[in-house]
């Protein structure tokens, strides 16, 4: 088995895994009964999409990327933290306002 052949091999596994994972986050963010449920679907999308370009960059040797991949996840962190503490203060009563 070349090297070639096994890193086409994990290419595939890998655009595979990524696009399964992306498939159930759309599910989650389509089905979810909460604003929470499809707030953590939309967070596990963009962590996958993190994920898809860092492993095209580890596999195309590309150091281009990385601007975009921090700035992605930047934005995907701070969404659900903005969110999170919306959620929180609508359910607290006692929370200033």
């Amino acid at each position: 088995m070349t090297l070639d052949l096994l890193e086409s091999v994990l290419a595939w596994a890998i655009g595979g895994l990524l696009a399964v994972s992306a498939l159930l986050a759309l599910i989650r963010i389509t089905i979810g009964p909460s604003v929470l449920d499809r707030v953590v679907g939309s967070d596990v999308l963009v962590s996958i999409v993190v994920c898809s370009l860092g492993a095209q960059a580890a596999l195309t040797d590309g150091s281009s990327t990385l601007p975009l991949l921090i700035s992605l996840s930047l934005v995907g962190f701070m969404g659900s933290v903005a969110v999170a503490r919306f959620v929180a203060r609508d359910r607290d009563p006692e929370a200033p306002r």
